[in-house]
């Protein structure tokens, strides 16, 4: 399917002064590594224009003169200040290297930890690729930016400043002609800076959705192949990567064109150097070693200007990256504790609706001034049509969404008094689909009681029926379930999702149609252990099929976000209202499939 329906956050367009403090405030924990290593590049450029200076010496002094002892103590400097250059460049090698290896950690530890803290609502409206993309790729850029990016525009700058300083040692009135020549580098330089971010962060927008498009097709690759999308899907995605190709190519061409303008004006200031030293060394006033020395100079100082192409276009990726990952982490989670917060210690007690309305983005109402009163221990149906807001009534009792008018009240609290903590971590789900995680049975049941003991662990999943399959396996509980539980099926995926709600021990227990996607037998073996799991615990059951719910002490009939019937099985049968039709016509439809009516 496609992604063009989640749109990024437009940017400016420009480098703020934000985006750069807030890069640069990534490297405050490890400030004397940054300065080390900073210091490690200014010695390796200081006493790499040295060494031309000492070239320059070696020909004026030692070989022209034929000065024997001159050359030997050169030489010998020279080797000396190899040597400390070697040292320098092993310091601030491995001091980039382990500190782009310290940025990645933080960047990565502080994405996660802010993604576990935003809202459900968040999930809903973000491709996973784009979260990803932001976790993996747009860190490995900034980190890079933050290391060797920083390094080489450390160097360049240092190389133009030093190879100034000895232009001018040398011969102030030729530096001159180079320093008249810099600004218009520099004008070139800022203008196709502009206009290689501008395409890059276009490039970045299209990426996110790629890897969003990626997620999504290999995911749900079944059903691509049991409906023979392949080829719609791939004009899809080509769509995508036409964009991404002009968009890059934009750049590229832009950073292609920058080394040639570059060369140009650069040619200018040699052509004038070359000309004006023709007359100088006629009237003495520069050595052939000099000359030597001022070309090797120009050289030093040119190449890191002429290579800001390339380091402008690789710092254009990362600073898109670093907006896109700052805008992630100032996204604001849309339920969130207030400062007075508590957790009263339970969360027992009656629940009650008071005109509670819901909406998601679009601003329909889902649920409409909806009211009821659900009493300590109850066992709770809700029954309906997909789409009458089940799903969401069961959502907000979890506090995944928020009314957005009315109030829910847990006890005497009303809920958003409570942190979200002190109401989650005591209420157990099963959802239709059932998720693990990879690792083995055993962590996947204990996932939400990390301390649970072995004889515990078995225990919840005996009175969930899981324990007779598990039994079976070679390794028992420590057998792998695979990513997402791929190795087993979705009876035993359910079963084990079951145990661990179980092992939790909630006050609250949900199922969410959690026998909706098992079979018959699967779904008596649920049945079983149902009864004694909700014992003196306040339930809620959304169930697809009927019969599953006959014994919930009362059944909401919901249509369009209200309460259109309530009352016990019985109770709502001889009203012969909606819930009997739902009841009469699925029981019919279940015997017409059993005894093959109608059947050709």
């Amino acid at each position: 399917m496609p992604v063009d329906h989640f749109e990024e956050k437009e940017f400016s367009g420009k480098l703020t002064g934000e985006v750069t403090r807030r890069i640069l405030s990534l490297l405050k924990p490890y400030k004397w590594r940054v300065i080390g290593y900073l210091a490690s590049i200014i010695l390796v450029s200081v006493l790499d224009a040295y060494l031309t200076f000492l070239s320059k010496q070696l020909v004026d002094n030692g070989i022209i003169p034929g000065n024997r002892p001159m050359i030997i103590q050169i030489l010998t400097n020279y080797g000396l200040i190899i040597i400390a250059q070697a040292a320098g460049i092993f310091g601030f090698i491995y001091l980039v290297g382990i500190l782009g290896e310290r940025i990645r950690f933080d960047l990565r530890q502080k994405l996660f930890n802010h993604l576990q803290m935003l809202s459900l609502s968040y999930y809903s409206q973000t491709p996973v690729g784009w979260i990803i993309s932001r976790v993996t790729n747009d860190t490995e850029r900034v980190a890079e930016l933050m290391t060797w990016g920083f390094l080489d525009l450390t160097w360049g700058v240092v190389n133009i400043v030093t190879s100034l300083a000895f232009m001018f040692a040398i011969n102030w009135r030729l530096a001159l002609i180079v320093l008249v020549i810099l600004p218009f580098l520099i004008i070139a330089a800022i203008q196709f800076r502009k206009r290689i971010l501008s395409q890059y962060r276009e490039v970045r927008k299209i990426n996110s959705k790629i890897t969003a498009s990626y997620n999504e097709n290999i995911t749900g690759v079944r059903v691509v192949k049991a409906l023979g999308r392949e080829r719609e899907n791939l004009k899809e995605f080509g769509g995508l990567t036409s964009g991404m190709y002009k968009a890059g190519f934009r750049a590229a061409w832009l950073s292609a064109m920058f080394l040639p303008v570059v060369q140009l004006i650069t040619s200018i200031a040699v052509g004038a150097i070359v000309w004006y030293t023709g007359a100088q060394i006629n009237y003495q006033g520069i050595t052939i070693g000099g000359i030597q020395a001022f070309v090797s100079y120009m050289t030093f100082m040119m190449w890191p200007i002429e290579d800001l192409a390339r380091v402008f276009a690789e710092m254009q990726r990362a600073v898109a990256s670093a907006e896109r990952i700052f805008n992630l982490i100032d996204t604001d989670p849309e339920i969130k504790d207030k400062p007075t917060a508590i957790d009263p210690g339970t969360i027992r007690g009656d629940i009650t609706f008071e005109h509670v309305h819901f909406w998601y983005e679009d601003e329909l109402p889902v649920i409409k001034d909806l009211n009821f009163h659900i009493y300590r221990g109850e066992t709770i149906a809700l029954v309906g049509s997909t789409g009458g807001g089940k799903s969401t009534i069961v959502n907000m009792i979890c506090r995944f969404y928020e009314p957005r008018r009315g109030r829910i009240l847990i006890g005497p609290f009303d809920y958003t008094d409570l942190s979200l903590e002190a109401i989650q971590s005591r209420i157990g789900i099963v959802l239709q689909t059932p998720h693990l995680f990879s690792g083995t049975i055993k962590e996947n049941i204990a996932y939400g009681r990390l301390d649970a003991r072995d004889e515990d662990i078995i225990k919840a999943a005996k009175l969930t029926r899981a324990h007779d399959f598990i039994s079976h396996f070679e390794k028992g509980y420590d057998e792998q379930v695979g990513e997402g539980g791929v190795l087993l099926s979705v009876g035993q995926k359910q079963l084990i999702s079951l145990s661990r709600a179980v092992l939790s021990d909630p006050e609250i227990f949900i199922m969410d149609e959690a026998t909706s996607s098992v079979d018959t037998i699967t779904e008596s073996l649920i049945q079983e252990g149902l009864e004694a799991i909700m014992k003196d615990r306040t339930s809620f059951i959304i169930a697809h099929r009927l019969s599953t719910i006959k014994r919930a002490d009362r059944i909401f009939v919901i249509e369009d976000g209200q309460i259109a019937e309530m009352g016990s099985h019985q109770n709502l049968l001889r009203a012969k209202g909606k819930y009997y039709n739902l009841y009469t016509r699925q029981f019919r439809n279940e015997k017409e499939e059993a005894y093959g009516v109608f059947s050709q």
